[in-house]
């Protein structure tokens, strides 16, 4: 499959300028530089944000946003996990996905500023995850959210991970979570199996990945634990999921990978590949216009599980 023309030029553009790829800069200049990048984008109008602060158990706060999408939302509510590695990324710079997603569901999305990697390393994000799950759906708190209980869980790449992983890590209890929406999500650590080498480079590359990781875990033990890599967890009884791809990502096979797994396990799953899309293109209609219909999709896939 030939890549996007937009993508294709994107990526030339990327390649004649010489800028270095994030993972051979310094931490703080390639969070810079993913924050600037994305800081332009057409930000669509929502009925209201509101900016929180989350408690964790380590007594520590982290930011979260809320997006009401209209004054009579639907009911129930998202959280969302940013993607980046767990090393870049922040609720800024996925302002205009979140918003959209509100929009394109109906459905409030509360954008969750969890830790981040080498500052703070694994389990801390997913941590970080579960403690703003159970805040938010914390009827104390009075969110203008309907039914909050009623909750999936999302995210785009190492946010998806972490969604995947709550949502495995808590089947069963309560709140009981509803749905999840991963949006070409990592779901293992091994790139033997995990990165299609046609796609090597485009985007992302492996020693990119392989940075990420080493940013991100504490130890080599966490290469296997089933919080990280959440393909090789038993996936019985997980919640019904939705899988967003780009057919061009190198990291593509990993989201086809879960949703095999997850059928195996019984899991009604739903999967949505967009042709020629590049890793990195929900949210970014403005820039791919393909990326429209993955984020349609996915807006009526949330509402509808949360119905």
């Amino acid at each position: 499959m030939p890549l996007d023309p937009v993508a294709q030029r994107m990526i030339d553009e990327t390649r004649a300028s010489g800028r270095p790829n994030a993972h051979l800069l310094p931490v703080a200049a390639a969070r810079r530089r993913f924050e600037e990048t994305l800081a332009a984008l057409r930000k669509p109008e929502v009925h209201e944000t509101r900016e929180l602060s989350i408690p964790t158990r380590d007594g520590e706060r982290i930011r979260a946003r809320l997006y009401v999408p209209a004054a009579e939302p639907a009911p129930g509510l998202a959280l969302y996990f940013h993607g980046g590695g767990w090393l870049l990324g922040s609720i800024d710079s996925h302002d205009t996905a979140t918003r959209s997603l509100a929009l394109a569901s109906g459905v409030p999305v509360l954008s969750v500023d969890y830790r981040r990697g080498p500052e703070h390393r694994f389990p801390v994000a997913f941590e970080d995850g579960v403690d703003a799950l159970l805040w938010a759906t914390d009827p104390d708190h009075l969110l203008p959210v309907r039914e909050p209980h009623r909750v999936a869980l999302a995210g785009d790449s190492a946010g998806g991970n972490l969604a995947a992983a709550i949502a495995n890590a808590l089947r069963g209890q309560e709140p009981r979570i509803r749905h999840q929406l991963l949006v070409y999500p990592i779901t293992t650590l091994d790139l033997q199996r995990g990165l299609d080498p046609e796609f090597d480079g485009i985007m992302l590359e492996r020693d990119e990945l392989k940075w990420h990781q080493d940013n991100y875990l504490a130890s080599a033990a966490d290469l296997t634990d089933v919080r990280v890599s959440v393909l090789d967890d038993d996936l019985s009884g997980a919640p019904d999921a939705t899988i967003v791809l780009a057919e061009c990502d190198p990291v593509r096979p990993q989201g086809e990978l879960y949703a095999a797994a997850l059928r195996a396990a019984g899991v009604p799953v739903e999967v949505h590949r967009t042709p020629g899309m590049v890793h990195g293109f929900f949210g970014l209609d403005e820039i791919f216009p393909a990326a429209g219909a993955a984020m349609a999709f996915a807006g009526r896939r949330l509402r509808t599980a949360l119905a």
